[in-house]
């Protein structure tokens, strides 16, 4: 898809790839701007293990779990091989993980603070192949594909490959013991997940409000974690911890930005939760869903 840009009396002007020359290009580009793109906090560059070089080693504060991170600009290579076995070298080294994320960031982690089963592979390349992309679609594989483009007017483009709807589940065609171990302990969440926690009425609630949130904009999409379901649009405009009597909404807002006429946001700002953002609002209808949906419309 060809981008243009508006010149000289309006006429339009290609605007041309700018190809990255090294990885190394890729790495400080990301690196360097990792909590905007990815929401997560850069632990250590050039993470060496068991004789293993991780490109970036990440943290992703809200998940509570580690994030590898390999920057491609060949698409000879297997992510599938490539991803299974570093998720397997973090599980075998948990250990290792802490003490650098501790000696790096002077923090207190312990084991029990890390949620293992959150950990996931990250690759980063200007493009992946079919094939690659094909052997990725798992819903509850651990493995995702970014992809990065840079141009000559000073613009990136940086897009995560979803997997399709329709994408089944990776431990049917597992055959590797190194495979099958790590899909034992890493766990992909799914919007089903949720709902066997839920009732039927609440999961029908969630699902009026997540339709009406994406409806307010494009490219709003549904991020389902271990405690809460994402709506996110570079960053989570909304989250939802689903109960079996009652559906709690966190908007993603300091707490004081937002206008809340009504008062029926609750402050969360210096209370434990589930989710991001300071305000909680609690719901058991959709009575209230168009003032609601008129605050979530202030973080868009």
């Amino acid at each position: 898809m060809a981008i243009y840009k508006f010149g000289k009396n309006n006429q339009l002007e290609v605007i041309k790839e700018k190809p990255f020359k090294l990885e190394k290009e890729i790495q400080t580009l990301f690196e360097l701007n990792l909590d905007a793109v990815m929401g997560l906090t850069l632990v250590r560059s050039e993470f060496t293990i068991k004789n293993k070089r991780i490109d970036s080693l990440a943290y992703d504060e809200q998940s509570k779990a580690f994030i590898i991170i390999e920057y491609k600009r060949s698409k000879n290579i297997s992510v599938i091989d490539q991803g299974f076995s570093y998720l397997s070298l973090m599980l075998e080294n948990k250990a290792d993980f802490i003490i650098e994320y501790n000696e790096k960031l002077n923090k207190n982690l312990k084991r029990g603070d890390v949620d293992w089963s959150q950990s996931r592979v990250v690759f980063v390349s200007p493009s992946f192949t079919d094939n690659q992309i094909l052997a990725t679609n798992f819903k509850d594989i651990a493995i995702e594909l970014w992809e990065v483009t840079r141009y000559t007017n000073d613009t990136v483009s940086i897009k995560e490959i979803k997997k399709s709807s329709s994408a089944e589940s990776v431990k049917p065609v597992t055959r590797k013991e190194e495979y099958q171990q790590v899909v034992a302990e890493i766990k992909v969440y799914t919007e089903e997940d949720h709902r066997e926690k839920s009732s039927e009425e609440i999961y029908e609630l969630y699902e009026q409000f997540r339709d009406s949130i994406q409806s307010l904009s494009s490219g709003i999409e549904v991020e389902p974690k271990k405690v809460y379901i994402a709506l996110k649009k570079d960053k989570n405009v909304a989250c939802f911890a689903l109960q079996k009597d009652k559906l709690k909404i966190y908007i993603g807002a300091k707490f004081g930005t937002l206008k809340d006429e009504k008062g029926i946001a609750k402050n969360v700002s210096n209370i434990g939760h589930f989710g991001t953002g300071d305000y909680e609002i609690q719901v058991v209808d959709d009575s209230n869903i168009e003032y609601i949906l008129s605050l979530v419309k202030q973080v868009l």
